[in-house]
Formats: structure tokens, sequence, C-alpha cells
């Protein structure tokens, strides 16, 4: 039973790792099912043993890679302290998971907006997640001092992950120097941190 359940699991990973291929290559409207079992090398048919349909395998993507995501998040920031340090490693972190896999970045930012039943469930608890990790870091930052308390925490976390959205879309439209990637998220960070620190809030033009 635990070996069938095992093969399963690969079976499924598989799949997806076939759709981020054909999915970045062809589009998410252009590619069928049909193609994705090919280059999985399974049956048209045991793809729906495992998804829906095609927007179903597309969410699933997300849904499984920000679950790995939060998972590392997590057990990475508990090893930290000071909110500057955990700012800095979740822009490491989150982009350094994409580095490596330019495929995974373009469906992501790219074929993701392609779906309409993926943007009505943006709101995922996967997704709220990921934000309350980050809105967590920026409240303990308040809490201790060091970041202004005039920012809300939650919309400080869209901020952040809509810069680094921002990035990993620029990338894999442009170049595929992974290491400016990581530079240009290093500024961000900077600029985020610079942003929340006391003492940084705009004076009011006179």
């Amino acid at each position: 039973m635990a070996q069938e359940k095992t093969r399963g699991a690969e079976k499924r990973e598989r799949i997806l790792q076939s759709a981020i291929k054909v999915f970045a290559r062809k589009g998410f409207y252009n590619t069928r099912v049909s193609e994705i079992a090919r280059t999985a090398g399974v049956a048209d048919g045991t793809i729906y043993l495992y998804f829906k349909n095609k927007d179903d395998i597309l969410i699933s993507i997300f849904t499984d890679r920000i679950g790995t995501l939060n998972d590392e998040l997590e057990r990475q920031l508990a090893t930290l302290q000071g909110a500057s340090e955990k700012v800095q490693r979740i822009v490491s972190i989150q982009l350094g998971l994409l580095r490596g896999h330019k495929d995974l970045a373009e469906v992501i930012t790219i074929n993701l907006r392609q779906s309409n039943r993926f943007l009505k469930q943006y709101a995922a608890p996967g997704f709220n997640r990921y934000l309350d990790i980050i809105g967590k870091v920026i409240q303990e930052g308040q809490e201790s001092g060091d970041f202004r308390p005039d920012v809300s925490p939650r919309a400080a976390a869209c901020a952040l992950f809509g810069a680094l959205d921002g990035l990993t879309l620029t990338w894999v439209l442009g170049s595929s120097d992974s290491d400016r990637l990581s530079r240009a998220g290093q500024q961000v960070a900077k600029i985020f941190i610079e942003g929340l620190r006391i003492g940084a809030a705009s004076e009011t033009p006179s």
C-alpha cells in the first residue's frame, strides 16, 4: 500500500513537471491535456486520475509550490532574530526557489493569470498563509521598535509580494541571468527594509 501511494505521488509529480514544461513552451490556452500526458509518458486517461482538468493542473502547480515555499519560510525564519534579517531571507528564499526553474517562474507569473478559476481563487489558503507569514515578520519589527508602526502589516506583505512578482516577471520576459534576479532581489529587500524603518515616514510638504 505504501509503495503504491509512493508511485502515485511520483506519477502525479511527473505530470506536474511535464505540465510546467508544456505550459511554459506553449502557454496555458494553447496546451492540450494530451500533450502533457505525452510529455509525462502516461496515457491521456491517467491525467484524470489525478486532476479534474487543465485548470486543476495549473492550480495544483501553484498550491504545491506555494506550500513548499511556506514550509521553507517558516522553517528558516524560526532560526533568525530580527525583522530586517527575516525580510532579507524571505526575498532570498522566494527568488532562490525560482532561479533555477525558469519554466516554473514563467508558469507562475504568466500562465496563472490566464486561468479564470485561479484568479477567482487567488485568496486561497496557501496564498493567505504566505501573506500571514510576511505580515507576522512586519508586525514583529513594529513591536521591537525597528519598523514604523503606521504601516499595515498586511499591506506591507502584499507590497513585498507584488515587488517580487514583478521582478520575477521581468526576469522571465528578459534576461536569463539568474544572478541578475538575485541582485535585483537584494535591492528590493534594501528598499523595503529602509522604507519600514523608524524615521522613514516622509514629512508633509510645506
